[in-house]
Formats: structure tokens, C-alpha cells, sequence
């Protein structure tokens, strides 16, 4: 079989025409080489968009070999699964990079962000690479000169191709289009060139092994694979849906809405509309305007919102010692009316933008209207001094104008409404983001305890160090422990918050760290398998724990030789004797093979 690993979206990034073919799916059509060509989608479950992970197309080549290609549209898969690509990567026979001559763009992303990854996995092995240009530059004749300077600024050159290319010690190719031509006898030549050689080493490599083991009569006893290890899965993400909620909870509400005749309109939480909008940080003073030098967003902060604190609002009765909530007058009539559905785009994540349009056109019938409140939010979602002509700003550009997040106010006094106190130092953060994020926390702010009404908490049980990490990736959904047992420590802390999918991203760290772990370095630590094996079980991390007996069971000739092994319970004792690798039966036919090797005075070529 010969395995293809294809990187990179050769469509032109501003192009409109989303049913244009990519170049792996024209090549298998097209290709008097290949047939009965099958394909299938794998879906990234944690993403909301429902992007696709990889297409992945099976097809016969050369009349009986079998052809698998995995083509990843998005770079993002190196960021949001590593481990899968790792895995096609070292899979791979051939690797096809390709992307559009006329995104500019994604090209710079390429080579800054993602061509050192690729370099790095491939650094111990050599797989022929292939880089595809595709495409006719749009603003004049495509150029072929490696000197040519004239598009440089708005296409991708050949010189920067070829530069590419040379990092990589790739052949680099220029499709202009995807005909016949270009697709059969250009990219499928060299294509079908790279296969053969992967055949015939593939071939080569069988003949030396098959050669190998005729060389002694006597075969020697059969290792089988050990018994294979419980696979843990992960969590989706649910970040974006925790902020959602709590717009529908009221709770830790510091912020109320009204209309020009100080009606009611919603309630919001400061931190939440800082994290998407310098407009908000402005208004609640995160920044000055001397901080944000851009007019167009202190012009519409002065335009759209008004803070009031007249006594002509009612008294609210929040039952909480903090600061009663701001309230905020919106000057704009038409935007007021559509300010609930332009909360849930910001509480959504700011990227649900096709939805929003359909919300105020449903709401505002006037066409007038609808494009004053959607550049309104475009204004709001601005970024400093980026993106002056808004009115350009196609709709999957929105996005890109949003560069806060909740990072920006973690750990940091700004906007916090809440201080913990762990091994003598204070933790500043903001119970809205706690509450939205941890369901022990929302029990513990909204409850009759005494952390609901105290601005001071104090925590125990756990190392600042680690309560740092948990904040961390409650505010942002990430997670990168420096080592394995910080790692366990931090798993701790989850369970004792009940964050589930924190405790699992733990988990899969430390059986990555421990699998990655050559067997002369499992040998020498002092890392103790068995103490992580107590906390683990202590902790109700179930599924870590039985992947920890099996990892003892498989490495057993180390771990039996270690005093940590004598601190095994009876049941663990009996689980681990069963499953060990190798067994005693291969232990056994193995001493018997080296005495008959060395019964007979001949040398073993395999052992």
C-alpha cells in the first residue's frame, strides 16, 4: 500500500466559490491510474463550525495496490491535535503540501508557524515532499521568473515557493490550473513517480527481512504484542457554551442596559464584554482613550453608550456585598432594539456572525437599518488601528478584528470582583467567568455559603502553583502542564472542583509523557508509576488508573525489578502477573532457543 498525507487549502482564501475542486480529489478523478475510489469525512467534535479534520480517499493504483490519502484542508489540526498529526505524518510515504498562489496569507502562516513542524517530524525519517502551487496570479500573468518582484506584495511568488521548497528539501510544482494537463501528466507524473519508489523500497525492505530470518534454521520463539492499552478519549470542549449560559443565569451580573426612556433591556458582565471589545473596555474604563489611539472606537463608545448613576433608576437587591451593577444607557434606538441578539453573538464566541445577520433581519425589516446595526457591532468588535474601511470587511473577517480574550484579564486585578488567598499570596480573579466555567464554584458564590457575600476566599489543599494552572484554564481552555506530576497535582485540583474535562486532559498528558518515555530513562527515574497509581485511584481517576496496572503489566521486566513494585496490592500483584509482557511461557521457550543456539556453536541472527 502507499500511504499520501496531504497539508494546506489550495483554494484562494477570498474566493466565493466554495464547490471548486481541490487538487487530490481532481487527480483521483482524473487519473487513468487509479479506480474504485471511495472517500470519508472525519469531523472535529470539539469544534462548533463542524469543520472537517481530514477527507481521507481509498483507490487501487498500478491495478492491486492499495492507495490511502488523507487530505487536511486546515493547518489548525498541528495546534488542536497533535497527536493525530504526528500520526499521519509518520504514516506517510508521501507528504503533499498546497496552497493558493493568491492567499498571501495563509502562505506567511505556512512558513512561520507550521513548515518548522513539519521539519521537526520529519527529522528522522525521509519521505519525499511534494509543494504544489496552485493557481493563476489574479492581478497580472502568471510569472514564472525567480526574480520577478511585481506581485510580491499580494500573491505568492515562485522565488518564495522555491525558497520554501528548498527548506524542505521538496520538489515544488506550479499548477496554473486543475486540467488534464496539470493534474495527470504534471502533479500526477511526479506523483506517480514518488509511488513507484516507495513501492520498490518498500519491496526492497521485505526481501532483507525475508533474507534475515532464512539465514538459521531454527526459528527462534515468537514475541507476541503485548495486550493493548485502554484508550482514553477526550472531552469536547465547552467553553463557548459555559459563556453562553451565563447570559441565561443572571448570575454575577455588574452590568444593566437600558433604553433612552430607562427601560430595562438586559443584563451582562463587564468581563465578558471586555474580553471581545476595546468599545467596552473603554466605556467601563479598563482603558483610556490615550491607551486605545483610535478615533473610530471612542467615537462609537460616545455615540452608542452612556454610564448613569442617577437615582431615577430603581433599587436593585443583588443580596451580594459587591458594588451594585453599572448601568449603561444606549443612545441608539434601532441598535438597543437588537442589543439582546448581539449579546448572544459576543457571548457565543464572536464568530457566529451569518447567524447575527439573520437575527436583526428578522427583527429589523428595513435593509437602512439592518446595515446601520451590523457596522455598529463591526465598530464594537474593532481592533485599534487595524481595518479602517469597515464597510469592506467581508463577514469571515470578523473574526480576525476580535484580538482580547479572557487571557487578557487573567490573574490581573483589573475588573475583579473576587480574591483568593492560597499559601499567603492573593489570586485576583472574576466570578463570572468562575461561575460560568465550574459548577462547585457557582454552587459556592450563589449559595448560602460565606464565599457568596466575601470578597477574600481563601483555598486550601492545594499549591498556588497549581490553583494558577486550574484559573488559567478556566479562563482559557488550555492547559500545558510543565511536567508529570504537575500535571497529577493539577488533576487533583480538578476532581476536587469537579471539572471534568481538565481531569481528562491531565490524564492524557501523563499517559502521553509515560508512552513517549524511552525504556533506559523508565528505568532510571525516579518517577514512582505505583504513587501515581494511590492518587489516581484515591482521586477517581478510574480510567488513568487501569491504564497505569497495564502499563506496570507491559513494562514489567523494569518495573518488577524496582522497590515500588513490592507496594502493589494483591489484587494489583495478580492483574499485573496476568497481563505482563513478556510472559512466562516466552521466557522460558527463549532460554531454551539460546541453548540450543549455543548448543549447536552457531551465532543468531535475530537475537
Amino acid at each position: 500500500s502507499v500511504n499520501i498525507v496531504a497539508f494546506g487549502n489550495e483554494r484562494d482564501g477570498f474566493s466565493e466559490d466554495n464547490q471548486q475542486s481541490s487538487l487530490i480529489w481532481s487527480y483521483l478523478g482524473r487519473s487513468a491510474l487509479i479506480s474504485e475510489t471511495e472517500s470519508s469525512v472525519v469531523l472535529n467534535s470539539a469544534n462548533h463550525t463542524r469543520n472537517p479534520v481530514f477527507t481521507e480517499y481509498q483507490a487501487r493504483v498500478f491495478g492491486n495496490v492499495r492507495l490511502v490519502v488523507h487530505d487536511c484542508p486546515l493547518w489548525d489540526i498541528f495546534d488542536s491535535d497533535r497527536y493525530t498529526s504526528r500520526s499521519l505524518i509518520g504514516g506517510a510515504d508521501i507528504i503533499v503540501i498546497k496552497y493558493s498562489v493568491n492567499d498571501k496569507t495563509s502562505f506567511q502562516e505556512l512558513k512561520d508557524s507550521y513548515v518548522p513542524m513539519i521539519k521537526k517530524a520529519l527529522n528522522h525519517c525521509s519521505v519525499p515532499v511534494i509543494i504544489s502551487a496552485v493557481g493563476a496570479r489574479k492581478n497580472e500573468v502568471p510569472c514564472t521568473c525567480p526574480l520577478c518582484t511585481s506581485d510580491r506584495r499580494s500573491c505568492v511568488t515562485t522565488s518564495e515557493g522555491i525558497q520554501l521548497a528548498k527548506e524542505l528539501g521538496a520538489t515544488y510544482l506550479e499548477l496554473h490550473t486543475l486540467n488534464d494537463f496539470y493534474i495527470q501528466k504534471y502533479f500526477g507524473g511526479v506523483l506517480e513517480y514518488f509511488m513507484i519508489q516507495s513501492l520498490n523500497q518498500k519491496s526492497s525492505d521485505k526481501m532483507k527481512k525475508r533474507k534475515k530470518t532464512q539465514k538459521c534454521r531454527v526459528k527462534p520463539p515468537q514475541l507476541e504484542q503485548p495486550e493493548k492499552m485502554p484508550i482514553l478519549r477526550g472531552e469536547a470542549s465547552h467553553y463557548d457554551s459555559d459563556l453562553h449560559n451565563l447570559l441565561f443565569c443572571c448570575q454575577c451580573v455588574d452590568v444593566i442596559f437600558y433604553s433612552e426612556d430607562l427601560k430595562k433591556v438586559v443584563e451582562a458582565h463587564k468581563i465578558i464584554l471586555c474580553s471581545v471589545s476595546h468599545v467596552f473596555m473603554l466605556l467601563f474604563n479598563v482603558k483610556s482613550p490615550a491607551d486605545i489611539h483610535d478615533s473610530a472606537i471612542i467615537r462609537t463608545t460616545q455615540s452608542l453608550f452612556a454610564v448613569n448613576n442617577e437615582a431615577v433608576f430603581p433599587v436593585l437587591s443583588s443580596g451580594s456585598s459587591c458594588d451594585p451593577p453599572v448601568r449603561v444607557v444606549v443612545k441608539d434606538s434601532v441598535f438597543c432594539s437588537c442589543l439582546s441578539d448581539i449579546l448572544h453573538f459576543i457571548y457565543s464566541g464572536a464568530f457566529q456572525w451569518e447567524r447575527l445577520e439573520e437575527d436583526i433581519k428578522k427583527k429589523l425589516k428595513d435593509p437602512e437599518k439592518i446595515e446601520h446595526v451590523l457596522e455598529k457591532v463591526k465598530c464594537i468588535l474593532k481592533t485599534p488601528g487595524k481595518l479602517s474601511k469597515l464597510k469592506d470587511c467581508r463577514p469571515h473577517q470578523i473574526k480576525r478584528l476580535c484580538s482580547t480574550s479572557l487571557r487578557f484579564f487573567f490573574n490581573t486585578p483589573v475588573l475583579a470582583d473576587v480574591i483568593f488567598k492560597i499559601q499567603g499570596a492573593t489570586v485576583p480573579a472574576h466570578r463570572a467567568v468562575l461561575v460560568a466555567r465550574c459548577e462547585v464554584m457557582a454552587a459556592m458564590f450563589n449559595g448560602n455559603y460565606l464565599e457568596a457575600n466575601n470578597i477574600l476566599v481563601p483555598v486550601y489543599g492545594v499549591s498556588k502553583d497549581t490553583f494558577l494552572s486550574f484559573l488559567e484554564y478556566l479562563y482559557t481552555d488550555s492547559c500545558c502542564p510543565a511536567s508529570i506530576l504537575q500535571a497529577m497535582s493539577l488533576l487533583i485540583c480538578a476532581e476536587m472542583y469537579q471539572v471534568t474535562r481538565l481531569q481528562h486532559i491531565c490524564e492524557l498528558y501523563i499517559i502521553t509523557q509515560l508512552q513517549s518515555m524511552p525504556s533506559r530513562e523508565l528505568a532510571s527515574t525516579r518517577l514512582s508509576i505505583v504513587s501515581l497509581l494511590r492518587k489516581a485511584k484515591f482521586h477517581n481517576s478510574d480510567c488513568l488508573s487501569t491504564w497505569l496496572l497495564h502499563f506496570i503489566a507491559t513494562n514489567y521486566l523494569i518495573f518488577s525489578q524496582k522497590p515500588e513494585f513490592q507496594d502493589l496490592s494483591v489484587d494489583e500483584r495478580n492483574f499485573v502477573e496476568m497481563h505482563r509482557w513478556p510472559s512466562d511461557i516466552y521466557l522460558k521457550q527463549l532460554a531454551d532457543y539460546r541453548n540450543y543456539i549455543h548448543s549447536q556453536k552457531c551465532y543468531c541472527t535475530v537475537m
